[in-house]
């Protein structure tokens, strides 16, 4: 143990208050607080929290954040594989909605610029009328 609350936020480059609501959410333990002194958190702390953090980075939820930490200590890989695949189904459908919206959006660009007069279709598109 060698870091206090804001040595471990600096090192995994988050907020103290975040450590706190990971803590709260039992995703991060809370190391023991000898009388009068501070907490201290080591590196396997530092190493959970960045864990948090990249797996929220690839659209996992706390909850499933916290089921893969449990999962790590039980080595339940058909579990996490599932979680895995149920992440990779969302960024499909999120992908096919970007690609849909991009689309639509080059569409009202091109109308744009072939259309010289009456209203610019792209105004007129989100115009709530």
């Amino acid at each position: 143990m060698r870091d206090t609350i804001s040595g471990l936020a600096q090192a995994a480059g988050v907020g103290v208050e975040t450590v706190r609501y990971y803590q709260r959410r039992g995703l991060l333990p809370k190391p023991a607080r000898p009388p009068g002194e501070v907490r201290r958190y080591g590196e396997t702390d530092v190493k959970r929290l960045k864990f948090i953090r990249s797996a929220q980075a690839a659209g996992f939820t706390l909850s499933e954040i916290g089921e893969l930490i449990a999962l790590d200590a039980s080595d339940d890989r058909a579990r996490a594989r599932e979680l895995a695949q149920s992440r990779v189904a969302a960024i499909d459908g999120k992908i096919a909605e970007l690609r849909e919206a991009r689309d639509a959006l080059a569409g009202l660009a091109s109308d744009c610029a072939s259309k010289k007069k009456g209203p610019c279709p792209i105004l007129r598109a989100f115009d709530p009328k």
